[in-house]
């Protein structure tokens, strides 16, 4: 899987480095695992941050923001409305961080060339 692209501090680099791990580690198909991870953000009210760090992975597996948007659909009974809204708009803004990380990964690719 693919991970979008995060600054590169200590923090993040041992972030991505859990996630490839668990990735490995894991017999579920790429996209279940996904699936499983947004769940598990919405239900555990993470931050906007968390969202960016698995955009990537959740794009490379063929999740679409359709298939989120049906996740939280899903949770909704079991996390409560207030908890799905606030995971929709962590997810939107994570997703926006998400662009603008790669956008400015793209531009310094750029520059190099």
């Amino acid at each position: 899987m693919s991970y979008t692209p995060v600054p590169d501090t200590p923090l993040a680099s041992s972030l991505v480095a859990m996630t490839e791990e668990s990735l490995e580690r894991c017999d579920l198909p790429d996209r279940e695992i996904m699936v499983a991870r947004i769940a598990a953000l919405a239900a555990s009210g993470a931050p906007p941050i968390s969202y960016t760090l698995n955009a990537g992975a959740a794009a490379g597996s063929g999740l679409t923001l359709e298939d989120a948007q049906g996740i939280l659909v899903a949770v909704a009974p079991v996390i409560g409305t207030a908890r799905t809204v606030a995971a929709a708009g962590a997810m939107t803004e994570g997703l926006g961080l998400a662009l603008v990380l790669l956008e400015a990964a793209e531009d310094d690719d750029e520059d190099e060339s």
